[in-house]
């Protein structure tokens, strides 16, 4: 339970110093978890698993950067798996570190973090919390869309603003003018509410980090 807590980036202590966890407490918490677009994985001190997340294990099963080969974490190429051997060992350390793995045109980063100690553990636990996935993969994107009413190609339109592509571009790859594109664009700022491209994609850019329901498995 203790290590589930310490994944984040707050001490729980203060909110849970008078709360004793009961076992239904603890499944709360990892249900929790699972609900989160970031991978999040607890290895020990030798890449060997504790835990898991949906959405890092639906990254391992993919095995397009990490994999699970017995009990262990391992990254897909040997260069990698220096780098993630390197990044674990600072961890035991009690350093942090900020790793990029990448297979195939593909690339994640990991932030390597070691956690609080339990009492009486014997070998400290390592969080590898992954980077967020595409905003247009967030189960939030789906939810901001429908929120502000937005007609499909208004979100496709969206989608690809948030991908970093121009008017131009967009207009190239949807197969219009960039004169409806820009209509299009007018009509999501008036709708959202924003003074323009760049607040309406930050606005999309901090959603809370929902995993899709395809991810979320519910009991």
């Amino acid at each position: 339970m203790n290590t589930l807590l310490n994944a984040g980036f707050t001490d729980p202590a203060p909110l849970l110093a008078d709360l004793e966890l009961s076992e239904s407490s603890a499944d709360l918490f990892s249900t929790l978890i699972d609900v989160l677009a970031h991978g999040v994985i607890v290895v020990g001190e030798r890449g060997q698993l504790v835990h898991a997340n949906q959405a890092a294990r639906a990254e391992l099963n993919r095995r397009r950067v990490l994999e699970k080969v017995g009990d262990e974490v391992h990254a897909l190429t040997p260069a990698d798996g220096k780098t993630l051997h390197m990044a674990l060992n600072k961890a035991v350390a009690g350093k942090r570190s900020l790793i990029n793995v990448s297979s195939g045109g593909l690339s994640l980063m990991l932030a390597v973090v070691p956690l609080k100690p339990e009492i009486g553990a014997r070998e400290i636990r390592i969080a590898l919390l992954f980077s967020r996935a595409e905003v247009c993969e967030s189960g939030m994107f789906g939810f901001f869309a429908r929120s502000y009413g937005l007609t499909q190609t208004e979100e496709q339109v969206l989608i690809i603003l948030c991908k970093g592509l121009s008017t131009p571009e967009i207009a190239l790859q949807m197969k219009v003018a960039v004169s409806t594109v820009r209509s299009h664009v007018r009509s999501l700022c008036a709708k959202t509410g924003s003074s323009g491209v760049r607040e309406l994609v930050n606005r999309v850019a901090v959603l809370p980090p929902v995993a899709p329901l395809h991810l979320v498995q519910i009991h």
